[in-house]
């Protein structure tokens, strides 16, 4: 790896600035509302050990090779495969197309807090009660069926019905109930369309936010490193405030104890199935993010001498205990609406967006202080999504200024540019289709397309450039290091973990067959 003679690149100004970047980066919207589903779609609290099975032989130790390979070389994934072996090229492009693409959905989710945190300080929430023109007639609300019983009426299908004309109807037949955050969250703030073929118009509220959330974007990176990297210590450490207090809240709520229950009690018969060891393994790529070239984007600005190996360490540790802490607090709240709704604990939650803008608006419309509670969450989601949209940004920005060295003169040109482009991209993603489109994004932009990644970065610096060769340039930044050390990552670099994403590749609907016939093995 011989340096080239290029024009200075930014550096972290800070000791602890890396590490709360990283933290931040790897700390996300995923823990919050993507660990938790996953939790309950693949038996509770079973879902907790296919998932640290798979951080450690998979995830720390993809995370471990980028962040010492970066931090060696100083370059990002755009020049530094090249640099490593020139075929190997595509590699560094392939993590930047789908940090490119990911970029381009994920601040969508940023739009989508800053508009609830805005309407937060409306007087009721604006999400409250079904009396609203965007309510169906499967709408429920509590406070309402409470009113109307009051004045000895029937609540049937959002309406207050007397008696006599409750009867006439003849309503045998229970209707599904449906929160009123979730007919909120579709019907007027998504004004979702039938499907994905009808795109309709562009949602001009949306539109407005998502173009606030590019600039936030676009103000925190226009300096680089140096200004990201104090912004981190606020956005990095807040959302833990945040969840402590509403863990603390949600404990107090009747059935908190019955979704707790349903989280920490495993089905064990679930480890007999494929499909819990692929979202494991997948879930470990959004949890620690390796293969997406945020890691490497990261590292490529630290000091040469940098503990990364400590770092790393740090870093999967806090996440997979963050991951298992933001279950309990969101499977306390979950039995809390299930006890609301009269209804089971599994048919309560929601995955993906819906989890975060279904079930915990409709908490804090329940709680004292309820505007406060909604502002405080919501610019809790906007910091965790910040974090990690600053990585993936910053993961562009470099590929184009390690490419184009001459433009680092000219870093906040570059960064505007991305954002426009970001911006006109993501306007697809705030039509009447909007929802589709993220879904499609989300399921495969950075799904399977990352494991191969993983794959090939394993077969290169394990094979082509050479496991012990790569511990000896490890071992010029840390210090010598022990032969168990030395062993020990040659062997998971060169075998376990590329054997273990392999059989995670092997079947492309997420049911890899040679997973399955291990884990039966096992169990």
């Amino acid at each position: 790896m011989n340096d080239e003679v290029l024009p200075k690149r930014g550096s972290w100004t800070g000791r602890y600035d890396f590490l709360l970047s990283l933290l931040g980066y790897s700390v996300g919207l995923g823990n919050v509302w993507r660990f938790p589903y996953l939790c309950y779609s693949n038996g509770g609290g079973a879902f907790l050990i296919p998932f640290t099975v798979m951080l450690v032989i998979a995830g720390l130790p993809l995370m471990f090779m980028e962040l010492s390979l970066a931090q060696y070389v100083g370059l990002g994934p755009a020049t530094l495969f090249k640099r490593l072996a020139p075929l190997s090229e595509g590699i560094g492009y392939g993590m930047i197309l789908v940090s490119g693409m990911v970029m381009l959905y994920y601040n969508v989710i940023i739009a989508w807090t800053v508009f609830y945190m805005v309407v937060s300080f409306e007087t009721p929430l604006p999400w409250r009660g079904c009396q609203h023109e965007w309510a169906t007639s499967n709408c429920f609300s509590y406070e309402e069926e409470d009113d109307c019983l009051a004045t000895n009426g029937s609540y049937y299908k959002a309406s207050c019905l007397s008696m006599e004309q409750y009867r006439s109807l003849n309503a045998t037949v229970r209707t599904p109930r449906k929160p009123p955050a979730e007919e909120f969250f579709k019907n007027y703030f998504l004004q979702l369309s039938s499907g994905i073929e009808e795109t309709g118009m562009i949602n001009q509220r949306l539109a407005i936010c998502l173009l606030a959330a590019w600039v936030i974007v676009f103000l925190c990176l226009s300096r680089g490193v140096k200004s990201s990297g104090k912004v981190v210590y606020f956005t990095a450490l807040f959302p833990y405030v945040v969840l402590a207090a509403l863990f603390i809240r949600g404990l107090t709520l009747p059935g908190a104890y019955d979704g707790i229950m349903y989280y920490v009690r495993p089905d064990w018969d679930k480890l007999r199935s494929a499909q819990i060891w692929g979202d494991a393994a997948v879930q470990i790529f959004f949890a620690l993010s390796p293969a997406w070239g945020g890691l490497l984007t990261l590292a490529s600005y630290n000091r040469f001498d940098n503990n990364c190996y400590r770092d790393a360490i740090v870093v999967a540790i806090s996440n997979i205990l963050t991951s298992f802490f933001a279950g309990f607090v969101i499977f306390a709240i979950i039995g809390f609406l299930a006890h609301e709704l009269d209804t089971g604990v599994d048919s309560v939650i929601d995955q993906g967006a819906g989890l975060a803008f279904v079930v915990f608006p409709e908490l804090v419309g329940k709680l004292q202080m309820p505007r406060l509670w909604s502002v405080l969450f919501f610019f809790m989601l906007l910091t965790l999504g910040l974090d990690s949209q600053f990585t993936l940004m910053e993961t562009v920005v470099t590929a184009v200024l390690d490419r184009f060295p001459a433009l680092r003169q000219r870093k906040i040109a570059v960064v505007a540019g991305v954002s426009i482009v970001g911006y006109l991209g993501g306007l697809i993603f705030v039509t009447n289709a909007g929802m589709y489109w993220f879904q499609l994004f989300d399921k495969y932009a950075a799904n399977w397309s990352v494991l191969l990644i993983a794959i090939a970065e394993c077969v290169l610096i394990g094979w082509i450039y050479g496991a012990e060769r790569f511990i000896c340039n490890i071992e010029e930044m840390l210090g010598k290091r022990s032969k168990w050390f030395r062993r020990f990552w040659v062997t998971v670099w060169k075998y376990i973990t590329p054997a273990m994403l392999l059989v995670t590749y092997n079947h492309p609907h997420g049911t890899p067959n040679g997973i399955h016939k291990l884990c039966c093995l096992v169990f």
